[in-house]
């Protein structure tokens, strides 16, 4: 099996990197035609951060491997919230202020909802996967709105993304890492899911499972170098806007690829007993950061409190594998 383990470790390493490449040379090519950084950051960043997900899980589809794409969609944004935001809130709690994310996340909620009624008959089909495509397309339009809305509106993200993202890159140099960047995500991608099936075969596990685990693990890595970074530097709007950005398109577009590429039935546990736990600490996400009588805030106690439900969500995995 050692083969197969040094394909995934390469895979993941390379994956990160690739992802990192992707995004730094897509903002740049972005910034250097004159677009906002908040649209940026709402826009290419978020989808950049999404884009292991988004190649995992189309080449998994064209393998035949729909039910790692399937768990490594649900696996992601379980990790995002729970171990990525656990985690970044137990290092430096987070203030949320920004009216942008105030009106995203109802909007992951209303996604969420959609897409839980699409696989309600455990069945993601080809229809399924273009609304869901569909969706992906009318948030990007919606969000470059929105930035382009609050632009005026001094959104603590405005400033946020302004320090982060700035010139000093030329236009040649910034399409030359955007398109190595692309080319290095296929080939990790497709050394990643050759590892983590191989193994799945070894161990003798679904393909689900191992997407859910190792592989929604993995293609987090972007998500959690961005929101501790982040935080660490006193972005806190930026840290949770990198999640919720990421888990709207895991949804629409993650999910949707495997639909069109290799539609399919859905095993019932990913709906029952996967999605279910997602929906609900997206709900939970939802009542930390939304600040209802103002601004929103994810205290260290609450961060341990979604680690812990992490921890419990992966007994809960071993146990349900072990029986």
């Amino acid at each position: 099996m050692w083969p197969e383990l040094l394909a995934v470790a390469a895979g993941f390493l390379l994956l990160t990197w690739s992802a990192d490449r992707f995004v730094i040379g897509a903002a740049s090519v972005a910034y250097n035609l004159n677009v906002s950084p908040l649209i940026i950051g709402l826009t290419i960043v978020s989808l950049g951060t999404s884009a292991p997900e988004m190649l995992v899980s189309g080449m998994a589809a064209w393998q035949g491997n729909s039910g790692l794409s399937v768990g490594n969609a649900i696996g992601s944004n379980i990790i995002n919230i729970a171990l990525v935001l656990g985690l970044t809130a137990l290092i430096a709690p987070l203030d949320i202020h920004s009216s942008i994310l105030r009106r995203e996340l109802p909007v992951l909620i209303v996604i969420m909802s959609a897409t839980w009624l699409l696989l309600a008959d455990y069945n993601l089909g080809r229809l399924d996967g273009s609304l869901l495509l569909g969706g992906m397309v009318l948030i990007l339009v919606w969000l470059t709105r929105l930035g382009i809305k609050s632009k005026g509106a001094r959104d603590p993200m405005d400033e946020e993304y302004s320090d982060e993202i700035k010139p000093g890159m030329s236009m040649l140099q910034a399409l030359f890492w955007l398109i190595i960047g692309a080319v290095f995500l296929l080939v990790s991608s497709r050394l990643l899911v050759w590892g983590a099936v191989a193994i799945a075969q070894e161990l003798g596990v679904s393909d689900l499972v191992i997407g859910l685990t190792i592989v929604a693990l993995g293609t987090s890595l972007p998500e959690l170098a961005a929101s501790l970074m982040g935080a660490l530097k006193n972005e806190h709007d930026i840290a949770i806007g990198n999640i919720i950005g990421s888990n709207i398109f895991n949804l629409l577009a993650v999910l949707g690829l495997p639909g069109v590429i290799r539609p399919g039935v859905v095993d019932p546990a990913a709906v029952e007993r996967d999605f279910t736990f997602m929906f609900i600490l997206t709900l939970v996400l939802f009542v930390m950061a939304y600040g209802f009588r103002g601004p929103g805030r994810i205290n260290r106690i609450e961060g341990g409190t979604l680690l812990i439900a992490y921890i419990g969500y992966q007994t809960l995995l071993y146990f349900s594998v072990t029986h």
